[in-house]
């Protein structure tokens, strides 16, 4: 399940960074990431919200130190909804304390009133986090995909009440219904009101007399998951693919989290990705680098002919327009450079030995330019 990054991770400094050391981190990944840059990316828009939402706390001296005091509850009153603590009702001295009763007495409560934890408010479900693994064509291509995860679904014998079939959770008598139990307290300061967990029903507000065989009780139940899901073709390791509402269930009838697919592709052994251009090595003879051939070279979409010209030097790349990764949402494609390597013949009989000497013969300095070059860069050296 996915958490609430710290927000100093996020922007990748320490907790001693300056005011200019976070605006520095900041400017840096927020060009990274920015939808503009990035157009159709939703993992690069999910991290520019994050980074965003970094910043907005650390660049403010009052929400860093709230920040640093009590983490990402002194932000969001619903982080307790996401797998951390919620500010006012699991605060970091304990899950029994309120902590909008103790400030509320002080200070008058935030936003002119106490806010209270409820217990059976709606909450979103949590969003799963799987990898999928696919080959570097499937990744150039395109491909769909049948994948097994597991997700948290509402229990479907009792619709989620967590109650046996023919029955119905109750009210709690001893907090009414609100999973809390209000406390007057006399302290030094007067009398001030806390909130605790009602231990009766355990915070649910309800009592469950009769459990559900299927879920026992919880109105969620573990399962496995098989969906089909299409891979964009041009997709990139790294990259993720969100899929709207196949995360976790939520909670009293709130709406189910999404799933992110981190996309892992496997390395060719002939092809290598930059960007979205396809690099790869082919070797010629030297006859063919000297006097110029008709080569196949493979390429994603297949073989394909190219002429090497006459004169074709070692290290030598040619580019194949087009015949590169298809860009993300259709908007063309790279291309495909490939690089010559030529192979000098090992392994000579008699006759190819006195072949190849004649034929060393009969060549001058004029048939080596690079050769030529250097022995005359040699004698102005020593003459000089």
């Amino acid at each position: 399940m996915s958490e609430k990054r710290d927000y100093y991770e996020v922007l990748g400094i320490d907790k001693n960074a300056s005011e200019d050391e976070i605006k520095k981190a900041y400017r840096k990944l927020a060009k990274k990431y920015h939808p503009d840059l990035n157009p159709g990316d939703k993992s690069a828009e999910i991290k520019f919200k994050e980074v965003s939402e970094a910043y907005d706390v650390l660049s403010d001296k009052t929400k860093k130190a709230r920040y640093d005091q009590f983490g990402h509850a002194s932000t969001d009153p619903n982080y307790g909804a996401s797998g951390g603590y919620n500010y006012y009702s699991e605060s970091p001295f304990g899950p029994d304390i309120d902590l909008g009763d103790i400030f509320g007495s002080f200070f008058g409560g935030f936003g002119g009133g106490r806010s209270r934890y409820n217990s059976n408010a709606s909450r979103r479900g949590t969003d799963v986090e799987i990898t999928v693994n696919i080959s570097f064509i499937e990744a150039a291509k395109g491909c769909k995909k049948k994948i097994n995860y597991e997700k948290i679904e509402t229990c479907q014998k009792c619709s989620g009440t967590g109650a046996k079939e023919g029955t119905h959770p109750k009210k709690c008598n001893n907090c009414n219904g609100s999973g809390q139990i209000v406390i007057n307290q006399r302290t030094p300061f007067g009398v001030m009101q806390t909130s605790r967990t009602c231990t009766n029903c355990g915070g649910s507000g309800k009592i469950i007399e009769s459990p559900c065989n299927s879920c026992g009780g919880n109105g969620r139940v573990r399962k496995n998951k098989e969906i089909e899901i299409n891979i964009p073709a041009g997709i990139d390791s790294k990259q993720i693919l969100n899929v709207s509402g196949q995360g976790n269930a939520g909670k009293n009838g709130a709406e189910s989290g999404d799933l992110h697919i981190y996309i892992n592709v496997a390395a060719h052994p002939v092809f290598e990705r930059k960007d979205y251009d396809v690099w790869c090595d082919v070797p010629i003879t030297f006859s063919q680098a000297a006097l110029g051939a008709d080569i196949v070279v493979p390429t994603i979409d297949g073989k394909v002919e190219y002429h090497v010209h006459e004169g074709t030097q070692n290290g030598d790349v040619f580019r194949l327009k087009g015949k590169g990764i298809p860009k993300l949402h259709g908007r063309g494609c790279g291309d495909q450079f490939v690089k010559v390597h030529i192979e000098v013949p090992k392994n000579l009989n008699s006759s190819q030995r006195k072949a190849l000497a004649e034929f060393e013969n009969a060549l001058t300095e004029k048939n080596y330019q690079k050769r030529r070059s250097f022995f005359d860069r040699l004698r102005n050296l020593f003459e000089n």
